[in-house]
């Protein structure tokens, strides 16, 4: 299997929720899109691990993924450790996707932030012929980092306009998570739309209807006496 975008999702709807225009603008031109969610969600406030799976399939098929898989790591547990790293790198060979989307580094939850760095370091150990990983080496031609739960500054923006009811309508499979109560900022209707308004706000400084920001990883630096 070759993917052209495979995205790095914490929790199961997060993929729809920092990438799924990109997602559904890629899948629209014929590209092979993916998602890998890393735990099951199941410390979540609302829903239950069954029911997320559910919708997370319901998701899939709305934006037209040609594949989806759960790393089955625990909810609030995600770590940038050398055994879920190589699992990850395994599933990247496997995909082997041309390009690969986690999570921005800067980030309220901890999970997003470990995912960060975990899809990092497998992208790395995928790459390493001698790394102890299931499959042949390969090496994705571009890693991107997508926003969660901080607002980022983007060095790409992806024309999402025509795909903004994609967009929603694949967030809203998610109906355990974003229909009735709110539960913060982030979880329920007030969520959703505040994420609706973040590419409208985007897409006004790029100067179409909606976009959504992506964002390269920050490069090294190195401290010289």
């Amino acid at each position: 299997m070759t993917l052209d975008l495979l995205v790095v999702a914490p929790h199961p709807d997060d993929a729809e929720l920092g990438a799924g225009g990109t997602l559904a603008k890629a899948a629209r031109a014929g590209r092979a899109v993916g998602v890998i969610d890393l735990t099951r969600g199941e410390l979540g406030s609302k829903g239950d691990p069954e029911t997320r799976a559910r919708e997370a399939e319901a998701a899939a098929r709305v934006l037209g993924l040609a594949w989806r898989a759960n790393l089955g790591l625990p909810d609030g547990g995600v770590a940038d450790a050398p055994e879920p790293a190589r699992a990850l790198a395994a599933l990247l060979r496997r995909t082997r996707p041309r390009v690969v989307l986690a999570p921005h580094p800067e980030d309220r939850h901890p999970d997003h932030v470990a995912a960060a760095a975990l899809a990092r370091r497998a992208v790395h150990l995928a790459g390493l012929a001698r790394a102890d990983v299931e499959g042949r080496p390969h090496k994705p031609e571009r890693f991107l980092h997508y926003p969660g739960n901080a607002p980022v500054r983007p060095d790409l923006l992806v024309d999402v306009s025509d795909v903004i009811e994609v967009w929603e309508a694949a967030v809203r499979a998610f109906a355990s998570q974003f229909e009735g109560e709110d539960v913060s900022e982030t979880v329920g209707p007030a969520g959703l739309e505040a994420r609706r308004a973040l590419r409208r706000y985007w897409g006004n400084l790029a100067g179409v209807a909606y976009a959504e920001p992506l964002a390269s990883p920050r490069p090294w630096l190195l401290d010289l006496p």
